[in-house]
């Protein structure tokens, strides 16, 4: 396996704007994560810088525009795969019962499982 640069939970915020927004100002960044969550800039700037210094985002100029340098679904594969290793003992069933075992789910969203899982048979 290729290897995986580890992300915190907060740098992971900062990764999602630039993941759904695509190359954008760090100023942006700030001011997106200040309206959702109420960070300040300088908060903001530290977890850019942080991201960086891991190689997650490239900084580039002009303007300090950031650029995500992992993918979003590399991320949650890993991350998907650690969740499932320190909660469920990396039993896909387990965490299925989990989630049915909630009793949330919609029918839309029973459907959708439904179909994945004829697609894997």
């Amino acid at each position: 396996m290729e290897e995986y640069i580890k992300l915190f939970d907060s740098e992971l915020k900062v990764m999602s704007v630039i993941w759904k927004e695509g190359d954008i100002p760090a100023k942006k960044i700030a001011d997106i994560l200040s309206d959702e969550i109420g960070w300040n800039k300088n908060t903001t700037y530290t977890l850019i810088k942080r991201c960086i210094k891991k190689g997650a985002i490239e900084r580039l100029e002009p303007s300090f525009i950031c650029h995500a340098l992992i993918e979003k679904e590399k991320v949650q594969e890993v991350e998907t795969e650690e969740l499932l290793n320190k909660v469920y003992d990396g039993s896909v069933d387990k965490l299925f019962s989990a989630l049915l075992g909630r009793g949330k789910l919609s029918k839309d969203q029973i459907q959708k499982l439904r179909k994945m899982i004829d697609e894997v048979k």
